[in-house]
């Protein structure tokens, strides 16, 4: 196997600054901890770079590193925080419902291609302030899931709960940004067609 390249930590923060900075904001919106976290991130990696195998890119490497501090955070937020009388009181706004319980008024149908969506700069805008509306707890569980794609077992380490408790905090936050998103995003586009 052939040795990497000589790695430059010099080059870092104007190569991969910028991108992993909007990497955490994304799933920490919090500007504060996304720079504290890249910033332990290049700290990590210069410690570390003899380590560095060239089995991926250097962006690849960073970005791996930057993962493990989220989670970490993640796992010390679920620690350090209780889980709030609110999460276990919330619940979906029963106006949407019906006396059987069925969509009093469907959701509000978001067409187009959902990954298209995702690379909207606009849309993660809205995203980012509906995920920063969210209790922490359901903030992170559903940054965990839906961005990092993390499973389940990894989850509930992290935060601390049991698989019931992490789908009932999951489908609290689909709802609340789901109406979040709707009245942000969606609704906005809709009323501004022709």
């Amino acid at each position: 196997m052939a040795k990497p390249a000589n790695l430059d930590p010099s080059e870092w923060v104007d190569r991969y600054g910028d991108y992993l900075f909007r990497y955490a904001m994304l799933r920490l919106r919090d500007r504060s901890m996304a720079e504290d976290l890249v910033q332990e991130t290049f700290l990590a990696a210069l410690k570390g770079r003899s380590s560095f195998s060239g089995n991926s890119s250097e962006s690849t490497w960073l970005v791996g590193i930057l993962k493990h501090k989220i989670m970490d955070h993640f796992r010390h937020e679920a620690r350090e925080a209780p889980l709030a009388d609110a999460d276990l009181r919330e619940q979906a706004d029963p106006s949407s419902f019906d006396g059987a319980g069925h969509w009093a008024k469907g959701p509000t149908d978001w067409g187009g291609n959902p990954a298209e969506l995702y690379r909207e700069k606009k849309f993660l805008d809205q995203l980012t302030k509906c995920l920063a509306g969210l209790s922490p707890n359901h903030a992170n569980a559903f940054t965990l899931r839906e961005i990092e794609g993390a499973d389940t077992g990894e989850i509930c380490k992290v935060l601390n709960v049991t698989e019931t408790n992490l789908w009932v905090i999951l489908h609290r936050a689909r709802m609340q940004l789901r109406q979040c998103l709707e009245s942000r995003w969606f609704n906005r586009k809709t009323e501004k067609e022709p």
